[in-house]
């Protein structure tokens, strides 16, 4: 059911998406440092909106890492904690006298 949802909201977007660029097909100005070009309107909003999502996943890429190193650490440390545990219920147990 999640999938067949996903599937229909995926579609949606994509259809708005066609929709708002083929009203949008004039071309616009672009200038950049090396020279200038004239682009449709879409095809400068898609090619913003992918380069900020690229950045946005660069951004993000030092946290990610942070991250996994520390879960890697904790889980060493589960485990160790797991090997002792597992020695101590080993032990036999004495009544104090």
């Amino acid at each position: 059911m999640k999938r067949i949802i996903s599937t229909v909201f995926f579609l949606i977007v994509l259809l708005c998406g066609l929709f708002f660029g083929l009203l949008n097909a004039a071309p616009v100005k672009v200038d950049y440092y090396f020279g200038a070009r004239e682009l449709p309107l879409a095809l400068v909003l898609v090619i913003t909106l992918l380069a900020g999502a690229v950045c946005g996943v660069l951004a993000t890429l030092g946290v990610i890492f942070r991250k996994n190193r520390e879960i890697s650490r904790l889980r060493k440390e589960v485990k160790i904690a797991g090997k002792e545990l597992s020695n101590l219920r080993a032990l036999p147990y004495q009544d104090e006298p």
